[in-house]
């Protein structure tokens, strides 16, 4: 690792002005899982590291039954895991976040950080995007919104701009009759990144699935909502076979990576299985 500046802005907006003034000579830290791996493998060699600890704007969970949940960007996974609101009104989230790669880097892992980093190979975008989530970013020049599908770009690539921050995620509250479901495959339990995970939310009145919203990570760039499939769900009675007719189209229509951990046909094929699993399990189907 090389020696480097270590800065600790007391506000956004100092913050925001130390980046613009460093450019691509600096990078930010929060949880520091992933950077400082990258700058031990000298992947990353910035001359400044701006930390985000004592920023109090990023941090906190908080609810409101009309505007939703607000996770700061410094909430850890394990905070948003044990946080009585998020597993009182958002369950599927809570659950994520338990799974998130492993116990160490979920007690020091940001969900900021973890949001900023665009690994396609992990599991919160795909299951916020799922539940309708966006990000509030910030800089000395104010603040804006996107959902969580603009903010994605590309492959390790966010809508940040260089002087801006990531400061909170807000989760809109959900209708009534709401439920979700985050599903994932591992090939094997030593694999601390999922090959697939896969989110699901419905609006339903028994087994009648009034609206769907599917999404498909870990196997794209970026994850992938299914359009197609989502609009054969709406209004139908879920049944074992439209169950798997609905991850047929999902598998489909997405385009997965393929890389040394998995050929996109294996991608596909696995997305169809925990698509399919995933949606007959949310309706209390069986899948034999």
């Amino acid at each position: 690792m090389r020696e480097f500046d270590y800065l600790e802005p007391a506000s956004v907006e100092e913050a925001s002005r130390m980046l613009a003034e460093a450019g691509d000579a600096c990078r930010v830290i929060a949880g520091g899982t992933a950077l400082l791996l990258a700058m031990r493998q000298r992947m990353a060699t910035p001359a400044q590291v701006v930390s985000l600890a004592k920023l109090d704007r990023l941090r906190g969970i908080d609810f409101d039954a009309h505007q939703g949940l607000r996770i700061g960007a410094l909430s850890k996974h394990s905070d948003v895991e044990r946080s009585p609101l998020v597993q009182e009104h958002f369950p599927m989230l809570a659950s994520m976040a338990g799974r998130v790669a492993n116990p160490q880097v979920r007690n020091q892992g940001t969900l900021g950080g973890n949001l900023c980093y665009a690994d396609p190979a992990t599991d919160p975008p795909g299951c916020l995007m799922a539940l309708g989530a966006s990000v509030v970013l910030g800089s000395a020049r104010g603040e804006r919104v996107l959902p969580i599908a603009d903010f994605l770009v590309d492959y390790y690539t966010t809508a940040l701009e260089a002087d801006e921050l990531l400061l909170e995620i807000i989760v809109p509250p959900q209708a009534d009759g709401s439920v979700g479901l985050y599903s994932r495959f591992r090939r094997t339990t030593a694999e601390h990144r999922p090959l697939v995970n896969f989110s699901v939310t419905t609006h339903r009145r028994g087994q009648v699935c009034e609206q769907a919203l599917l999404v498909v990570g870990a196997s794209t760039p970026i994850p992938t909502r299914a359009a197609r499939a989502e609009e054969f769900l709406a209004g139908k009675t879920v049944t074992a076979d439209i169950a798997a007719q609905a991850a047929d189209m999902v598998a489909a229509d997405i385009e997965p990576l393929s890389d040394p951990r998995g050929t996109a046909e294996y991608r596909r094929d696995m997305v169809r299985v925990v698509a399919r699993r995933a949606i007959a399990d949310l309706f209390g189907l069986s899948t034999d």
